[in-house]
């Protein structure tokens, strides 16, 4: 097949999907606005989107909106492709929506459906524009999937499709001795958190957890990775309370060196506000072996049963969240246990070989249907 994306190129997202398909052999174009975080993708052919503006905004400036799909539109001509993938509706699938092409499949991540339409009519008129023109909708939960109907969507036309999870690169292994020196951890216990720094995430449930946690076990680490608009504010919390001796805030860890992070930690945690199905940093670690709390949110109910394979909290609830982590630090038995049913979970459920491969059987599906 000849599989054209439209999906933002700087995501490990994006870059799971090219790269599985490139490297079955398929021909895989990707139209992004950005190049790859990562270097050059073996076989996966890159066509940056020339813009004026550094940040793309559609809404506030027509003008890129204009040059963007004039550039899409021709780049479709030239590639010509079986099928075009869009990946998040919103600025993504609004663009491929306006492209005029068929087969067209439409990938919801999250927000562009769970927030966005919420924030004006506007952006609710893009999703379900967009929405509507697809052929094919798929998404990663079942929250997603009954959002997506409430905004037009045709149920027949949605399927659950995972993320995925390379299980044989997140994995459990030794831990690294010279990153654990690099981070002052020693003996340390450590719990980490992937969650970008923003409002969204709620990091700072995390960060007034951690006097709590550390009343009990004072030789805790906290390793916060991600980047975001959150981080200066954070570090001044942590300060005022005291605690910034004890937390490492390491920024933006690239996909392909998470598994040395997750194998130094014992607890992982996630304080999200909103998640679509689970998040991919949560299955990654639990695919680690590692235990995880959790905010009791969306579809995070139907990966991880509290008290017997991980712990759920409450929103915003600093209390709860320290509460779970001392539990997990005290009981070396549950960690182990919670920590190898979580990775088979997500074997079972989540393994990126198993996802690509529905994948691959509703691209030729959809194909054969539009060459009748």
């Amino acid at each position: 097949m000849k599989i054209c994306y439209i999906a933002p190129a700087e995501s490990a997202h994006t870059v799971r999907w090219v790269k599985y398909f490139a490297d079955k052999g398929h021909e895989v174009h990707l139209i992004s606005f950005t190049p790859f975080g990562v270097g050059k993708i073996d076989n996966v052919n890159l066509h940056v989107l020339k813009v004026f503006l550094r940040e793309i905004r559609l809404i506030s400036y027509p003008t890129s909106l204009v040059s963007s799909v004039i550039q899409i539109r021709w780049l479709l001509r030239k590639i010509n492709p079986d099928i075009l993938h869009t990946h998040y509706i919103l600025n993504y699938g609004f663009l491929g929506s306006l492209s005029n092409f068929h087969p067209l499949v439409v990938t919801a991540w999250g927000s562009d459906v769970l927030i966005s339409p919420k924030k004006s009519r506007l952006l609710k008129q893009f999703v379900e524009f967009s929405i509507k023109r697809a052929d094919l909708i798929t998404c990663d939960g079942e929250n997603l999937k009954a959002r997506l109907a409430e905004l037009g969507a045709d149920l027949p036309k949605i399927h659950l499709i995972y993320f995925g999870i390379d299980i044989h690169k997140f994995c459990p292994g030794q831990k690294d001795e010279k990153l654990i020196k690099k981070l002052a951890i020693l003996d340390s216990p450590v719990i980490v958190s992937l969650r970008s720094l923003e409002p969204i995430y709620d990091i700072d449930s995390l960060v007034n957890a951690v006097p709590l946690v550390l009343k009990e076990v004072p030789k805790a680490i906290f390793l916060i990775a991600g980047a975001g608009s959150q981080e200066a504010k954070l570090r001044e919390l942590a300060k005022s309370l005291g605690v910034d001796n004890n937390l490492r805030f390491v920024g933006f860890i690239p996909n392909d060196e998470l598994p040395r992070y997750l194998r130094l930690a014992d607890v992982y945690v996630s304080t999200s506000l909103s998640d679509a199905g689970i998040a991919v940093s949560t299955a990654e670690a639990m695919c680690s072996g590692l235990p995880v709390v959790i905010t009791d949110f969306g579809d995070n109910g139907k990966w991880v049963e509290d008290g017997v394979d991980g712990f759920l909290v409450p929103l915003r609830n600093p209390e709860a969240l320290a509460s779970r982590i001392l539990d997990l630090l005290s009981n070396k038995e549950r960690r182990i246990r919670f920590g190898q049913a979580g990775r088979q979970i997500i074997d079972d459920r989540m393994n990126l070989e198993i996802e690509m491969q529905k994948m691959e059987m509703l691209y030729e599906q959809l194909i054969r249907r539009f060459q009748k």
